[in-house]
């Protein structure tokens, strides 16, 4: 997967065309996304056992397919593709095609 939780993406195709938003969730087996605010869809809800639930349309940010969303450098503030870099102690770490900046995942904490 190209992005991870908590970058910062931009919406390349669909209606929410040219948004920028955060990514809330990945879901690599669908491979899908959850963006921040974007995406809002309505839902009609029954109302859950002894209302636990609130019944009515509800607004809900719907999934996005990951090849719609294109991660955005956090160092140069453009969208680009990331390349995987080796590190000398093993494992691999993104890297911004256009800057060549490292781009860290920040999805811990």
């Amino acid at each position: 997967m190209h992005v991870a939780k908590n970058d910062t993406v931009l919406v390349i195709a669909g209606r929410e065309r040219g948004k920028r938003a955060k990514v809330r969730a990945v879901l690599p087996k669908q491979q899908r996304v959850i963006l921040v605010e974007t995406n809002i869809v309505k839902r009609h809800a029954k109302p859950g056992q002894r209302g636990a639930r609130q019944a009515g349309i509800i607004d809900i940010e719907a999934p996005l397919h990951i090849s719609n969303v294109m991660l955005i450098c956090p160092n140069c503030d453009r969208p680009t593709r990331a390349a995987r870099r080796v590190l000398p102690q093993g494992g691999t770490i993104r890297v911004c095609k256009k800057c060549g900046s490292d781009i860290p995942v920040q999805w811990r904490g």
